[in-house]
């Protein structure tokens, strides 16, 4: 049986990190073995940064809700403790959005969490 040589399968491989490297400077995208190690990081990267999106987006989601409630007299934390006694059963990013965009059914919220925890 004929030996088979690695070239075109080595060839694909580079090009396939050369491409993911587009777009860097220097030999950063021209060379394999620097575009290979730069490559590597910065997918590792991406994949901390996706997990570290979705930390962003509850933290922002919180701050909005803790003004809005503290617009309406309540604390964060007041405002949470009190929807969990009356049963209400909001995710956080659907409250930011009342906060933001729907005032008054807010408000009906933040009076009702009033309710139940006086």
């Amino acid at each position: 049986m004929a030996r088979i040589k690695g070239a075109l399968n080595a060839k694909k491989r580079h090009n396939r990190v050369l491409k993911l490297a587009k777009g860097y400077r220097g030999a950063r995208s021209k060379q394999y073995r620097i575009a290979k190690q730069s490559v590597m990081r910065a997918l590792t990267s991406a994949f901390a940064g996706r997990k570290q999106k979705k930390r962003d987006m509850r933290s922002l989601w919180i701050v909005r809700i803790n003004a809005a409630a503290r617009l309406n007299g309540m604390s964060y934390s007041t405002f949470m403790h009190g929807l969990k006694l009356a049963g209400v059963d909001i995710n956080r990013k659907m409250l930011a959005e009342m906060a933001v965009n729907d005032a008054e059914g807010f408000a009906t919220l933040t009076e009702l969490a009033k309710k139940q925890t006086a």
